[in-house]
């Protein structure tokens, strides 16, 4: 099918991922779930062909690829007729990796990342432990700095790649139990390392070829160098990875449906009753009909999102509805087609039953639906309605605030040197805005930052200008509220916007106009 997302590049990629996986794979596929294991030497297989390097850079061996080769490549991963395949390969990818390579040292990427593409490693996601699901701001698993090391004491489970790989990408808790998410971090564990261990392979109802395990750290020895980014950021990068994730996720399910819509229609094609195939049925055909046109549906949001994502947009209101959709859809497609299978469907020896599996773990992986909902409803209640894109676009009156004297603004640049408090950041608006990236745009913004010993501030654009004074003025556009540690945190770095907003620790009353303020302004330069 011919679309505005993909060129003829993009095409001829997927055919190779195509010829590869039904090659390659899809003939292993029956051994390798009877022998709940992947083998090793896949993976040196998939570096070779550049399948796992699609959105890294060439200076790591990547492809450097947008993110539509991806969605390509993720979308023919369920050719492989396994969905641990799926499972195991995108981990690998688009969730170990991706913290490494974006806030990890170079020493980290040159250790981790390099031989994860030339599928050398194999890597996991560690999150999620026994006790808090999809909380992550409630993990216990404890990292102690000491004499250079990470003293790490906890345990995680629902770990895709956790009993095989190489090195887990690992959330810890680096602060207080108290501080929630604002104490934790990423550290990459190796497998090896003294105190760790597999306590147990999990037995999954799918997913069989993926190994899933349950890992338990003590007193388990990790080198400082091992940190992904600053200390205590690691629930920002997390938060910052999700929409990624999540599209991950959409991408395969959208590709599960179709093949097992495709199988369905080879095995109606061959079945007869009454005399004539199944698909001459029309009852049997206009279900497939219905499920043809929600995949459809469910893939063009996917595509969508992915654009926005490729367009250096958040996307997480649409990574969160493509996941859930999708997801979902794949649960009823799967269990429709087995229903046109009879009683052949619930028999192994059909691979229906198979997807039928594997379609339910990913309404639960990476994220809930349950999670996604919540998500999806915060961002429309409390981030302004994106949703409402006409009415976010149309011109709005700016009421003129009256103007002050201007700050010295070279005396308040917020240098290494400088005090960097709020006063500071936002009197230093002014030398950061872009006046090529507002052309024509009129706006208002006020600023209410609690604990601050300025905590209300009006900022404004007019086009080619900026100006910032302090205290309410005039009607805003948007009403920005937070407290002085998230404004700080954000302005340096520490805060990962985004997920702050995701947290609640960022309200904001229109989140396209914040969207858009967010670009007029350079960011300030790290100390």
């Amino acid at each position: 099918m011919r679309s505005i997302y993909f060129t003829g590049e993009h095409d001829a990629f997927r055919r190779a991922v195509r010829k590869f996986v039904t090659e390659e794979v899809a003939p292993h596929a029956e051994e390798w779930e009877r022998n709940r294991r992947i083998p090793r030497g896949i993976f040196p297989r998939l570096g070779e062909l550049g399948f796992l390097g699609i959105l890294f850079p060439e200076e790591y061996g990547g492809a450097g690829a947008d993110v539509f080769y991806a969605i390509a490549f993720l979308e023919e991963l369920p050719r492989s007729l396994t969905g641990g395949f799926c499972a195991s390969v995108s981990v690998q990818q688009f969730m170990a990796t991706q913290h490494i390579y974006r806030s990890g040292s170079e020493e980290l990427k040159r250790r981790y990342l390099v031989p994860s593409i030339a599928g050398r490693f194999v890597g996991a996601l560690a999150i999620t432990e026994p006790d808090t699901g999809s909380d992550v701001a409630a993990i216990r698993t404890t990292a102690l700095l000491r004499d250079g090391e990470y003293v790490v004491n906890g345990s995680k489970t629902f770990i895709t790649n956790g009993a095989e790989g190489d090195f887990y990408t690992t959330a810890v808790r680096t602060g207080r139990a108290e501080d929630g998410a604002a104490g934790i971090s990423l550290l990459v564990i190796d497998v090896g390392a003294p105190g760790v261990k597999v306590a147990r392979r999990l037995d999954k109802i799918g997913w069989h070829s993926s190994d899933t395990a349950e890992l338990v750290f003590e007193d388990a020895r990790v080198p400082a160098g091992n940190l992904v980014g600053a200390e205590n950021t690691g629930f920002y990068q997390i938060m910052e990875s999700f929409p990624l994730e999540r599209l991950s996720s959409a991408a395969i399910a959208v590709g599960s449906g179709l093949v097992c819509i495709e199988k369905t229609l080879e095995y109606m094609a061959a079945r007869h009753a009454f005399g004539k195939p199944l698909n001459r049925f029309q009852a049997l055909r206009h279900r497939l009909a219905d499920l043809a046109a929600e995949l459809e549906a469910a893939r063009q949001l996917t595509y969508h999102a992915a654009w926005l994502y490729e367009h250096g947009q958040p996307a997480v209101m649409e990574s969160s509805m493509a996941k859930l959709l999708a997801t979902e859809l794949g649960k009823k497609i799967a269990d429709e087609c087995l229903q046109l299978h009879g009683g052949y469907g619930y028999m192994e020896e059909y691979m229906v039953a198979r997807f039928y599996r594997d379609a339910r773990a990913a309404t639960i992986a990476a994220g809930t639906s349950e999670i996604m909902r919540e998500i999806i409803s915060r961002l429309m209640i409390e981030g302004g309605s994106p949703l409402a894109e006409t009415a976010r676009q149309a011109p709005r009156a700016v009421t003129e605030p009256p103007r002050r004297a201007e700050p010295d603004i070279a005396r308040s640049e917020c240098t290494a040197e400088s005090p960097r408090t709020v006063a500071d950041f936002i009197r230093a608006m002014p030398q950061r805005f872009r006046p090529e990236k507002a052309e024509g745009w009129r706006t208002l913004f006020h600023y209410k930052i609690s604990g601050s010993a300025s905590p209300e501030w009006t900022v404004q654009i007019d086009g080619s200008s900026c100006h910032v004074t302090e205290g309410l003025a005039g009607q805003p556009n948007c009403v920005v509220e937070m407290s002085e540690s998230t404004y700080l945190g954000v302005e340096t770095g520490a805060v990962n916007a985004q997920a702050a907003f995701m947290m609640g620790e960022v309200k904001v009353s229109d989140l396209g106009e914040m969207m858009r303020f967010m670009k007029v302004f350079r960011p300030v330069a790290a100390k």
